[in-house]
């Protein structure tokens, strides 16, 4: 062991980033980029342990990639989510990267571990090769340094120099600010950050991502219930019964959210919104459907199709077919003809032909965001 922690920061929300998915879960042929970025960093060294600080919403489905890692929810900002990281923090050093930083060399690491002790943070550097202009004024460019991460700092230290008020873009800038001391060594072109996307097609290391496409399916029952209002598929349906449910008991997206869960292999509807949180009473199921849409695009996946089967002998669902499907089609945001529906009755067998509930079955088909296309 080096007596050091990595801590790789990813629970930024990518707001620069001019690519749909964020930039910590770009695939990399299978891998996520902040799994990538991890792996590769842990592998040049012994560290103590490996912290990811993830987004918040993001830390479960992240544990399913690797039990090696601790994880640690992020904050709102890149210090708060140090902070939290530091908390579990038990080795005299600790390494702070950003998973902005995809392709840091080994010899970069060895550097930073080789020099822990001359200083409170040791920071990698690159010196500046064009004119510098500061204002109108021109500038010595021999004194201008690009400052780069991993770095390297004494964990008390660090601790300390976050504690204050004021935020920081880097760990030296803290560090610096309670007069702690820095040491500086060279850093790595290869090191380039990610924070636009445009930058892509600079990193070598990142490879196009798998071509694989993921497959999920969902069902989903509600009995019937007098003087509510019915909604499926988003639209309100003539009827004088709704569904009995927790929420506005949208039978239909309900077994969609399960399969486009089931295809990322992101659990299922009760994980992200449980009927015994109030919040959800009574709440609009196209809102819900609206945020596992954005988290299956922000963790780098696209929406092939839906395919969905409705089983009722009430209401009748061919009339509103096309409705649905607009409906659908607009909150998925996928083409109409990407989204199927079939409807058949039970022909009166059981609980549905009783005409006391219905069953939706729904088969989702993922692929992985392809940022290679945007390169061109």
């Amino acid at each position: 062991m080096n007596n050091t922690t990595l801590i790789v920061l990813c629970a930024g929300e990518s707001s620069r980033f001019n690519i749909l998915p964020k930039k910590q879960w770009l695939r990399c042929k299978d891998e996520p980029l902040w799994l990538l970025v991890a792996k590769r960093i842990a592998s040049y060294s012994n560290f103590e342990k490996v912290i990811i600080v993830a987004h918040k919403n993001e830390l479960n489905y992240m544990k399913n990639f690797d039990s090696s890692f601790e994880f640690v929810a992020g904050g709102e900002t890149r210090q708060e989510s140090m902070k939290n990281g530091l908390q579990f923090v038990t080795s005299k050093y600790t390494m702070v990267t950003d998973v902005a930083r995809a392709c840091v060399p080994d010899v970069v690491i060895e550097r930073l571990l080789a020099n822990k002790e001359k200083a409170d943070c040791i920071v990698p550097i690159l010196s500046v090769s064009d004119t510098v202009i500061y204002g109108n004024d021109t500038i010595d460019r021999d004194k201008v340094k690009l400052i780069q991460t991993p770095q390297l700092s004494n964990t008390k230290k660090l601790q300390q120099a976050l504690s204050q008020n004021e935020q920081f873009t880097d760990d030296s800038s803290a560090i610096k600010a309670i007069s702690g001391s820095i040491y500086y060594v060279e850093g790595s072109k290869q090191s380039a950050k990610l924070t636009f996307g445009s930058e892509l097609k600079e990193i070598s290391c990142l490879k196009a991502p798998s071509s694989d496409c993921f497959n999920g399916t969902g069902i989903d029952i509600h009995p019937f219930e007098e003087n509510k209002k019915m909604y499926l598929g988003g639209i309100h349906i003539d009827s004088p019964f709704g569904f009995k449910a927790h929420s506005d008991g949208d039978v239909l997206i309900h077994s969609v959210i399960d399969s486009l869960l089931g295809a990322a292999g992101a659990g299922d509807i009760g994980e992200f919104f449980p009927d015994t949180d109030l919040k959800y009473k009574g709440a609009d199921s196209k809102l819900l459907l609206e945020e596992i849409v954005a988290f299956i695009t922000n963790v780098g996946y696209e929406i092939v199709n839906l395919d969905v089967s409705i089983i009722a002998q009430v209401p009748k669902i061919n009339p509103h077919k096309i409705a649905i499907k607009q409906s659908m089609s607009n909150l998925l945001k996928i083409p109409m003809h990407r989204f199927n529906i079939k409807a058949t009755t039970a022909e009166e067998l059981g609980f549905v032909g009783r005409k006391e509930a219905i069953v939706v079955q729904s088969a989702a088909t993922l692929k992985y965001y392809n940022w290679k296309e945007q390169e061109s």
